[in-house]
């Protein structure tokens, strides 16, 4: 039988959704809506298998392994994984330097 996790979002992930949300609704408040929407159930998917997502490449090539993504294109939901727990970190478009951003983030 598969473990069942519980999904918490940091505020700086609930942020970046926000920011995304924001930015498409100047021009079409119904796909800010779909993509909210998308996002969204896309982690919920997590609370199952979410061993099944990669860990971030750019974080692996630093030797840093305890961080995974799930890619809703062009999206890139970062999560972290720890006992019964997901923890979503940030939400980022794949268009920005990821790897500076997440350095900066996860490691304080």
């Amino acid at each position: 039988m598969n473990q069942s996790y519980e999904i918490a979002w940091a505020s700086v992930a609930e942020n970046d959704l926000k920011e995304i949300i924001d930015y498409i609704a100047i021009d079409s408040p119904a796909n800010a809506l779909k993509i909210f929407q998308k996002i969204k159930k896309k982690a919920s998917s997590l609370y199952t298998m979410p061993e099944r997502c990669c860990i971030v490449p750019e974080l692996k090539d630093q030797g840093i392994s305890q961080y995974r993504e799930l890619i809703v294109p062009p999206w890139r939901i970062i999560f972290r994984i720890a006992e019964i727990k997901i923890y979503v970190l940030s939400v980022l478009d794949s268009k920005q330097n990821i790897e500076d951003i997440l350095l900066k983030r996860l490691i304080k």
